[in-house]
């Protein structure tokens, strides 16, 4: 007998899968639904307990963000109060799985980074702001670098999240669906 590829079936001819293609199947726990679900959860209470803790002392916010000194001084006290409330319903239409709200938190997500960034190359000292005034980041740390691998770490999760949508070929619900 001829000598055949592993992944080639001698009596039928049918190409089996390999290894390879078998850990990126729609079987595989990679591609399950419960970790697509898990992983879009963890992200929807991140941004919402995020969001929320900064609404509730906007103050607070708006002293970090005038710390990083890119936004003009009248813009301080709107962009505290506007971003954290983009947050919060951002995550609740990730939660909800509803359509844009991945590609918000994605862009929410990649203008902190660009920030976080900026004050590292800066050198500035400061709080990154992430989780309001109870965050326990600044006693511990008092650095931006966590937070920008914290960051990173959600972003492989958002891109996960997006890989997953195309290769399930899914589309989340339409806010006017659920009117």
């Amino acid at each position: 007998m001829a000598d055949y590829p592993k992944h080639l079936n001698q009596s039928s001819g049918i190409i089996l899968q390999t290894p390879a293609d078998q850990f990126f199947t729609k079987k595989s726990f990679l591609f399950s639904f419960w970790l697509y679900r898990l992983i879009r959860i963890l992200l929807g209470v991140i941004f919402l307990w995020s969001g929320f803790v900064k609404l509730l002392e906007p103050a607070y916010f708006a002293v970090i963000i005038e710390a990083f000194g890119l936004i003009p001084e009248s813009w301080v006290m709107p962009v505290a109060v506007g971003l954290p409330a983009l947050e919060v319903i951002a995550a609740i239409g990730l939660l909800l799985d509803i359509q844009g709200s991945l590609a918000v938190i994605a862009g929410m997500l990649a203008l902190f980074m660009v920030v976080l960034a900026y004050g590292i190359w800066l050198g500035l000292d400061i709080d990154c702001g992430c989780f309001g005034p109870e965050d326990p980041e600044p006693g511990v740390y008092h650095s931006l670098r966590p937070a920008l691998f914290r960051d990173v770490v959600m972003m492989a999760g958002i891109i996960f999240l997006y890989v997953w949508r195309y290769s399930r070929s899914v589309k989340p619900v339409r806010f006017l669906e659920l009117i």
